[in-house]
């Protein structure tokens, strides 16, 4: 990956500031894993003066003999011993600081929850050393790790030694759409079209590391055989890992996540109990760390007095793998080029294409010209059935309702099609029903407005006027 800067602005910016501060800094940089916290970093600061990354499953005794090889490599002025433990190590450390001689000092902590090993004592003597830290140098210590869960509730919500001393934290997001193509633009020089991003978001998301092994010299369609297809491909063996560098205990974490890929609109909570068998507070934990860590979101149904919370898969790339690649065999290395464009293929790129649009939900939101309007996110469904007047309501669902406080809610339509979208007859019928289905379920007074959002427009017809309010996936690129 080269050394160019694409989107970040903000993130950059405080970092810089925080380090301009005329104060001690710690500073907890997180985010999914492959999203770039350790590019942003190193890259933002020319003279970091200490660098050391936790290392992946290994004990105390080798995690501390790396740091002492990189102190010491440093340090090359003084003979130190090897630490026996982390608060040693970190002795060792602010000595070597004070003795630069400089105003203030940076140290760059990168996966810190690797470092966090079994009965280390790290978070209490990472404690030790910044409670007490020699205060005429300046310390900038700034922390990262992919392990969403463990940086918010072990370290930014810890409640021991280092409760309230995390001054600063960072979430660092995926990609947009438009940063995604800047990217491919600035950093990859390849000239794609909307479309062909918008491919690619489907099945990556803005995701940095994944985007950068995109081989702009072939066509898309054998990158993704390459990718996911081939034998020992690169992002076929991506998912375990990803687990395994997340979780202690990956393997129920993966039976949510694999319970949620069979149903793509979401899952309440006691069908995620009945399909996995898991319960309690480990589902609780389970599912809230799926959540700080971008794999699923969670919404509620609009309709219920006592919202319901309902769970869904949203990580693109997870998605991905779970409908093609988990079950492949390798023995087709080119299924992607092979499949390109049939109805399997077209069912998974409507949702994905849902979900796109459901990451880019503030976007959506300015285009609507709505952003100052609070709102709500909700879904719908109803069964059949009968109202007092004895009129019979057939079942219906909308996945995506925004509930705005200026009394109006856009009903979306979210349709992906390699072509303009065709609107006919009898879909127009299906929209006027389902809407007035419910108007009579939720006794909304609200205005509805129909709101169409499609990868290529819409056809114009006679029956094209359904879609009050249209917006292109090009809209999401400006």
């Amino acid at each position: 990956m080269q050394n160019l800067f694409v989107g970040r602005e903000r993130e950059r910016y405080l970092l810089k500031n925080y380090y301009d501060s005329m104060k001690n800094e710690f500073v907890a940089v997180y985010g999914r894993r492959r999203v770039g916290k350790t590019f942003l970093i190193k890259n933002t600061f020319d003279d970091i003066d200490f660098y050391f990354t936790g290392l992946y499953k290994e004990s105390l005794s080798v995690q501390l003999d790396y740091f002492y090889s990189e102190l010491k490599r440093r340090y090359v002025s003084k003979k130190i011993a090897k630490p026996k433990n982390w608060k040693e190590a970190f002795e060792l450390l602010h000595d070597y600081l004070i003795s630069l001689n400089k105003e203030k000092v940076i140290v760059f902590l990168d996966e810190l929850p690797w470092m966090d090993t079994h009965k280390g004592n790290f978070l209490q003597s990472l404690s030790y050393f910044w409670n007490m830290w020699n205060d005429k140098v300046l310390l900038k210590l700034y922390v990262c790790g992919s392990s969403t869960s463990w940086m918010l509730n072990k370290l930014i919500g810890d409640k021991g030694g280092l409760y309230g001393r995390v001054g600063r934290n960072i979430y660092l997001p995926p990609f947009t759409l438009s940063e995604t193509k800047e990217y491919f633009n600035v950093v990859k020089n390849a000239n794609y079209s909307n479309s062909q991003i918008l491919d690619i978001y489907m099945i990556m998301g803005g995701i940095p590391y994944y985007l950068d092994m995109i081989d702009v010299n072939i066509p898309f369609v054998s990158n993704i055989d390459y990718l996911f297809f081939t034998n020992n491909a690169p992002l076929r063996t991506e998912y375990e890992f990803l687990f395994r560098s997340l979780f202690k205990e990956t393997t129920n974490y993966r039976k949510v996540v694999e319970a949620l890929s069979k149903k793509l609109c979401g899952l309440k909570r006691n069908d995620i109990v009945s399909m996995t068998k898991i319960s309690g507070g480990q589902l609780t934990e389970i599912l809230e760390n799926l959540r700080s860590c971008d794999f699923i979101r969670c919404y509620s149904s609009i309709q219920k007095k006592v919202k319901e919370k309902i769970y869904q898969l949203i990580d693109p790339y997870v998605l991905f793998y779970l409908r093609f690649v988990s079950n492949d065999d390798g023995q087709n290395e080119n299924f992607w080029m092979n499949n390109y464009g049939k109805p399997s293929i077209n069912t998974w790129a409507g949702y994905a294409f849902e979900l796109v649009v459901l990451l880019h939900i503030n976007k959506l939101k300015q285009i609507l010209g709505i952003s100052g309007i609070n709102t709500n996110i909700y879904s719908w469904k109803t069964t059949e059935h009968v109202d007092k007047n004895g009129t019979l309501w057939k079942g219906a669902q909308i996945d995506l309702i925004i509930d705005r406080d200026d009394k109006v809610m856009n009903i979306i339509e979210i349709k992906y099609s390699n072509n303009e979208y065709i609107i006919t007859s009898d879909y127009r019928k299906h929209i006027l029903n389902r809407l007035e289905n419910f108007k009579e379920s939720t006794k909304t007074k609200k205005t509805l407005v129909s709101t169409f959002v499609t990868s290529n427009g819409i056809k114009r017809n006679n029956y094209s006027d359904i879609a009050t309010i249209e917006i292109k996936a090009d809209d999401f690129f400006k």
